[in-house]
């Protein structure tokens, strides 16, 4: 994944990276925490009537120099752009999103990067409920905590994995992927949908999330919610206040 106007220093200065880049694990966790901790995933675009752009230059833009977040082909398409410019393995997947009523497309993107002979599922674009640090895929079956949330891998046939997330007590299933090799123009119809089509979340709804160390918050409709180490606080915003509450709470102005 390349952008003719990506320097990995430019990134790292965006998320608020400091330190030496090395390719290694550690970096990589640091690497997508302080993505998380200041690229929101947002879906702004989509709210105005506009079809994402999958140009990595836009992407690009649109993030590093404009300040801005975007959904998941965007800020994981980011993010391998920096596994690139570090020499890191990866390949992107297609994944099933799993907490809808019926079944529906593979429509989420994610990240299995390769290091030391070990692979790890990188996702820093599904939301409320997405991991916060690399899992191993080797790792089954086995409760993994990230700061105040609790995520675990299991397969459902030999090649598909689950990913799910312990949400109020009880496991939740969040996005089912296996790991056939996707190229970024394979992403193109899903964007499309996710952009247009009127039964999609993206295009019903408003929804901006955040993450910082002690949980996230979340602008969804009209309700901005806060969860703080478990505890969830909820308020009601009017339509007028919600460039404000963009600005304040996300620091995304130019929209």
């Amino acid at each position: 994944m390349q952008a003719d106007n990506f320097e990995l220093q430019n990134y790292l200065n965006r998320i608020g990276f400091y330190g030496d880049a090395q390719a290694d694990i550690a970096t990589v966790t640091n690497m997508m925490r302080c993505q998380l901790f200041s690229v929101p995933f947002e879906n702004l675009d989509v709210q105005a009537g506009k079809v994402v752009s999958l140009v990595p230059e836009e992407i690009v833009d649109k993030i590093l120099n404009r300040n801005r977040g975007g959904y998941c082909y965007e800020v994981n398409g980011l993010f391998a752009m920096a596994l690139q410019a570090l020499g890191i393995s990866y390949q992107f997947v297609a994944a099933r999103p799993m907490f809808y009523p019926v079944k529906r497309p593979k429509t989420h993107m994610a990240i299995v990067l390769k290091l030391d002979d070990e692979e790890w599922l990188c996702d820093l674009g599904f939301g409320s409920y997405g991991i916060r640090a690399p899992m191993r895929l080797n790792i089954l079956n086995v409760n993994v905590k990230q700061d105040a949330d609790t995520f675990k891998l299991s397969k459902t046939t030999e090649h598909e994995y689950l990913l799910q997330a312990l949400v109020e007590g009880e496991w939740t299933n969040q996005f089912a992927f296996d790991l056939s090799p996707q190229e970024w123009i394979d992403f193109t119809p899903a964007n499309y949908l996710n952009s247009t089509h009127p039964d999609a979340i993206f295009v019903k709804k408003l929804l901006v999330v955040l993450h910082n160390p002690a949980g996230r918050t979340i602008f969804f409709d009209n309700m901005l919610k806060t969860i703080k180490n478990g505890k969830v606080e909820k308020i009601s915003i009017a339509p007028e206040n919600r460039d404000a509450i963009l600005a304040d709470k996300f620091k995304l102005t130019d929209f």
